[in-house]
């Protein structure tokens, strides 16, 4: 190469470029995004950036990357099709950090979820004693196994010599590794004074006349005529335990087995907050989990549990908060393991960096937050040594105080430094800040949105007049005057997770906000000691259990006075306007769409052409109500619906009571008719709140109700959380926004700092004291925030 300004050919791709991109509500968007920055994407809930950031560019860069496969890995992976655009050029390896709870198995992790874990046992198989051998004796999900059989030996001539095998695992052999053992109520499982014909067994799934009865009922062990509480102790043991047995039921070759074994392998294996509704509810009321008495609670052998460095058995290692692990990592000092200790404390210290110092490795995944969970993966890429991939975020300041949005733009920052393109979907004006290039997207959401407003610097969203450049320095500002407390709810002596025996009074009648950094105990205050009671309404942000079926009128009931008015206006039954009944397209079952599996490819969604994805029968769409048909109705977004259903013949006060609840917390742009699994973390808690509105409760608890809110939308959430206050409700918010703090009547900051340096009050009082007061560390940036 030339000196001067010349340019090697494999230097000119500096751009991932985007045209035309039609995914969800994008209006072919067309933008270019330079390599080696961090980009942030900008604009109102529901103006398609995840459609462009998620749907479009991380998608296709999955899809092609999994199409390097053989055939046979494909098959194993998730299908996904190529999203709807003209042009993706420029495209590297995407690594997709969003904020998707971590698998709810019941055996993972913290430790198990990073490689923290891994290195711990290679340690522990080299220096710890007495020896117990390699690293999965120290694995709680690995079991000890000894077998013998056969081998076939030919030296000359063939002759059998006896082999013995034997794997030494560290998993308690009580609890194979889950920490606690469950206990089932028979009476739950069946009712002994009927037959099995008579519908005795009472367990989700199982009536008579389903394929499990048919197998009870058919399997010729008992006597299906006669009453449970009649069957001889070895009937009731075939019953009950029977080992998985071959028999044939009704010409069909099947497996039979004990109603235990079968429940623990089909609920209990899986985390219980994974079920479905009615089954979650069969096993909390029929089954008791009670802390593993052989291994209390820890998952490890015996041997696992005793063998120890310096006095600190593995089990104590992962018990440790990871501030304190990593303090004694540092004090180990064996020549032997040098560079495992070295990568060890390296990997300790990405989760104090992070802000998750206050975890310990022993902490199940599933118990962790979106935002936790996010910060988690992160720390898999942190010490990573790949350069010039594509780093996707969701959000990545959720959950965290101001305090800590400081140290994860740094971590930002370190990934686009290493080489690498960091694309960042957000909201905060701290994050955004730091971007070296700015895609807003709007003007509104929705239909209304799915176009590019804005693309340039901070400096230039700044001065233009998009929604987001008009709020990005917007601060509220103290309150004048707080509302007086009509009561005080009485907290004594909590203690859950890291609360040191807190006492408080929360006020009643008035907009309470708990404050603290991450890990300082805010969710163990009010989840767990605010009772869950009568008048208690709690929202969080967790998944809405449903299929691509659900949508927002089947979750909230608009959907039920709907389908009545269609049947009563046109005389016929209800079930023909619901797409999971009667009224379902045949050829689609009322999904809208045909799924393709193409075997050797990915496989294809196409809109069904039958109903053209209206999910209904031709001859359900000729009855109308008010000139509209039902396909139409869960077209409308909520804004539209609510004024169609306000007057005229398709007046429904039952429907527009809803609506307005769904408009009042900021969700106008949902079509009725939108699948629940396409929405975000902050549209999901916003659903329960307007499903929740309408109940009669006296307190409301909210996690987080700004997560995924634009700056514009936070000021219509604290005047639906004033209309709250007003109607004579207590509400009480688990919050980090700054906005929601200087509304507050009254503030109760928890800290100083995370884990067992947090879980004590540090201030309670209004906004303006807090202020003035300036010792903690929320009391400093809420001024900061407000200009004090």
């Amino acid at each position: 190469m030339t000196k001067g300004t010349d340019v090697h050919a494999a230097d000119s791709h500096e751009m991932i470029r985007v045209h035309g991109a039609r995914v969800n509500n994008l209006k072919d968007v067309s933008v270019e995004i330079p390599k080696r920055r961090l980009t942030v994407f900008t604009g109102v809930s529901g103006s398609g950036k995840s459609s462009l950031v998620f749907g479009t560019i991380a998608a296709e860069s999955q899809r092609l990357i999994n199409e390097t496969y053989s055939a046979f890995v494909q098959g194993f992976m998730p299908t996904l099709a190529r999203p709807e655009v003209d042009v993706l050029d420029g495209l590297t390896t995407a690594i997709i950090v969003d904020q998707q709870r971590l698998g709810a198995d019941p055996r993972s992790t913290v430790g198990t979820a990073t490689d923290a874990n891994a290195m711990l046992r290679i340690l522990f198989s080299r220096l710890a004693a007495p020896h117990l051998g390699p690293p999965s004796a120290y694995a709680f999900n690995v079991a000890s196994v000894r077998a013998s059989g056969a081998i076939k030996v030919d030296k000359g001539a063939r002759r059998a010599e006896k082999v013995t095998f034997s794997r030494t695992g560290g998993m308690c052999p009580r609890c194979e590794g889950r920490g606690a053992v469950t206990d089932i109520d028979l009476t739950q499982l069946y009712d002994d004074s009927k037959s099995l014909r008579e519908g005795a067994l009472t367990i989700p799934g199982y009536s008579v006349d389903g394929w499990y009865g048919r197998i009870y009922t058919g399997c010729g062990f008992f006597d299906p005529d006669k009453p449970i509480a009649k069957f001889t102790k070895r009937e009731l043991h075939d019953l009950l335990h029977r080992e998985p047995t071959k028999i044939k039921v009704e010409g069909i070759n099947l497996t039979y087995e004990g109603l235990i074994p079968k429940i623990q392998k089909s609920f209990l294996a899986k985390d219980v907050d994974s079920l479905q509704p009615h089954v979650r509810a069969f096993v909390e009321r029929a089954v008791t989990f009670t802390v593993c008495p052989e291994c209390a609670g820890t998952r490890l052998s015996e041997g696992a549990r005793t063998s120890k460095i310096d006095g600190v058995s593995i089990a104590d290692a992962c018990a440790m908060q990871i501030t304190d692990l990593a303090e004694w990592v540092r004090g180990l000092d064996d020549p032997s393991v040098a560079p495992l200790l070295t990568a060890l404390g390296h990997s300790l210290d990405s989760f104090v960096e992070i802000g998750l110092g206050y975890l310990s490795l022993d902490r199940p995944s599933g118990t962790l937050s979106g935002g936790e969970a996010q910060r988690v993966k992160m720390i898999r890429h942190l010490g990573s040594s790949l350069t010039d991939v594509t780093y996707v975020f969701d959000e990545p300041t959720t959950g965290l105080h101001p305090h800590d949005i400081q140290r994860m733009n740094g971590l930002l920052l370190r990934l686009r430094d290493k080489g690498n393109t960091v694309l960042v979907v957000e909201h905060k004006p701290e994050t955004i800040a730091i971007a070296d290039h700015v895609v807003d997207l709007g003007p509104g959401a929705g239909t209304g949105g799915g176009a590019v407003c804005f693309e340039g610097t901070v400096e230039g969203l700044r001065a233009s007049d998009t929604v987001t450049g008009r709020h990005l320095d917007d601060r509220a500002s103290l309150k004048k005057n707080v509302r007086e407390a009509t009561g005080a709810l009485e907290i004594r002596g909590a203690d859950a997770n890291n609360l040191r025996g807190v006492d408080v009074d929360i006020p009643l009648g008035v907009l309470v906000a708990v404050t603290g950094v991450a890990g300082s105990g805010k969710s163990s205050l009010v989840h767990g000691s605010v009772p869950e009671g009568e008048g208690v309404v709690s929202v969080d942000q967790g998944a809405i259990r449903g299929s691509r079926r659900s949508n927002p009128a089947t979750y909230t009931g608009l959907l039920d006075p709907i389908r009545k008015a269609f049947a009563k206006a046109n005389g016929v039954k209800p079930a023909l306007f619901s797409a999971n009944s009667e009224g379902a397209c045949p050829t689609c079952n009322g999904v809208g769409v045909v799924y393709t599996d193409l075997a050797m490819m990915a496989g294809v969604a196409t809109t069904c052409e039958e109903c053209e994805g209206r999910r209904f029968q031709a001859s359900v769409l000729e009855y109308r109500l008010g000139g509209r048909d039902i396909s139409e109705v869960l077209a409308m977004p909520v804004s539209e619906a609510e004024a169609f259903f306000a007057e005229g013949e398709a007046r429904l006060l039952a429907a527009h009571r809803i609506l307005t609840r769904l408009s009042d917390v900021g969700l106008g742009y949902l079509t009725l008719g939108q699948p629940l699994t396409t929405l975000s973390g902050g549209e999901r808690q916003r659903l329960k709140l307007a499903t929740h509105m309408g109940e009669k409760g006296g307190v409301y608890v909210l996690d987080e109700p700004t997560a995924g809110l634009h700056l514009a939308d936070v000021e219509q959430l604290l005047g639906l959380l004033d209309r709250l206050v007003d109607s004579g409700k207590s509400v009480i918010v688990v919050e980090h926004h700054q906005a929601v703090m200087a509304h507050a009547d009254w503030i109760i900051d928890l800290g100083p700092g995370a884990g067992h340096d947090g879980g004590r009050i540090v201030f309670e009082g209004t906004p303006a004291e807090l202020v003035a007061d300036g010792s903690t560390l929320t009391g400093r940036h809420l001024a900061e925030y407000v200009g004090a």
